[in-house]
């Protein structure tokens, strides 16, 4: 059974009010009725901490997802520069304008293979990670 109860409210929240009816296509009573029994729960208040807890624990493991990421770029890359300079012979003054032209080359030649690896979805962290094998130490 239905009480009738007449309830002042300000001005902006009766035009929210108004807004949320014609948007939702439900009426006012069922809009205030809904806000009224959530904020009287009982267990309103742990329903939103839970979503909250929620919400942060999903944030946390993408903190740790990215963190995890970045380490393995970061490994990555020392690897190859550590690899690069130990391999790379000095150059005479007459090699290094011809080298500097290879190297723009091969530098050209990586941005397109980044650019084609990148747009087909494999990315490092994905390998390095299938590659382990199941009993390697984390």
């Amino acid at each position: 059974m239905k009480v009738q109860t007449k309830v002042f409210l300000a001005r902006d929240l009766v035009l929210a009010l108004d807004e949320a009816s014609r948007r939702m296509k439900r009426s006012k009573s069922e809009i205030v009725q809904a806000a009224v029994a959530s904020y009287l729960s009982p267990d309103g208040d742990e329903a939103a901490e839970a979503a909250v807890v929620r919400r942060l624990d999903r944030i946390g493991r993408e903190l740790e997802r990215q963190g995890r990421d970045l380490t393995i770029s970061n490994e990555a890359i020392a690897l190859f520069v550590k690899a690069w300079l130990t391999a790379t012979p000095s150059l005479s003054a007459g090699d290094q304008k011809a080298q500097n032209a290879k190297g723009q080359e091969r530098y050209s030649g990586f941005l397109d293979a980044l650019a084609r690896r990148l747009a087909s979805g494999r990315l490092l962290r994905t390998e390095v990670l299938d590659d382990r094998p199941p009993n390697a130490a984390t």
